[in-house]
């Protein structure tokens, strides 16, 4: 196997989850790769993993360096976001490796990490291990589905109303993530004990 075939693989897929909205979803990435290469099922998983891992990752980075020219208040609303995430770490790490499993676009979801401060390593190893597991079945899959369907599934997943209206709804939480007075919704639900 020439060494340029899991470069290429490496590159686009950390290249569209370096995309703040609208790429292309990875799992097609990694289906057309299992379709139309002769690249190991193991590898491609393992390299699309740690690049769509390591994208996100770097977006997040960005995303965090954003925050710090949000107004004061809005970066308050953060701070308090992210308190009361990681006060509840079992429950963030178990609803993002359901997350991570799932074909859902999660460019926001580490956007809003980034924003907020969230520590990014266990949330990516997280996103990693939910990630090697989709794109498993994707890869092995796409074994056995014929190219045209393949193309068909890519088009669909890029230019259906549901997947545009997913993207922009996202987008739209993610722009509404500063501005939610996180601090007072907390703080509410600590006096009245709805913190465990």
């Amino acid at each position: 196997m020439p060494l340029n075939d899991y470069l290429v693989l490496f590159l686009i897929v950390l290249g569209v989850n370096l995309l703040p909205a609208f790429g292309p979803p990875t799992w097609s990435i990694i289906a057309i790769f299992g379709l139309n290469s002769d690249l190991p099922v193991p590898w491609i998983v393992i390299i699309g993993a740690l690049a769509a891992a390591l994208g996100r990752f770097i977006l997040a980075h960005a995303f965090r360096r954003l925050g710090r020219h949000l107004p004061e208040k809005q970066r308050r609303n953060l701070a308090a976001a992210r308190g009361a995430l990681e006060s509840r770490r079992r429950n963030v790490i178990l609803g993002l490796a359901l997350f991570a499993l799932s074909p859902i676009p999660s460019a926001q979801l580490f956007e809003a990490a980034g924003l907020s401060g969230i520590r990014l390593a266990g949330f990516t190893t997280a996103f990693f291990v939910g990630r090697t597991v989709s794109y498993s079945i994707y890869a092995v899959s796409a074994k056995s589905i014929r190219a045209s369907s393949l193309g068909d599934a890519v088009k669909d997943a890029l230019t259906s109303p549901w997947g545009i209206a997913i993207q922009i709804a996202m987008i739209a939480l993610l722009i509404l993530l500063p501005r939610i007075d996180w601090e007072t919704m907390w703080n509410r639900r600590r006096d009245r004990g709805d913190t465990n």
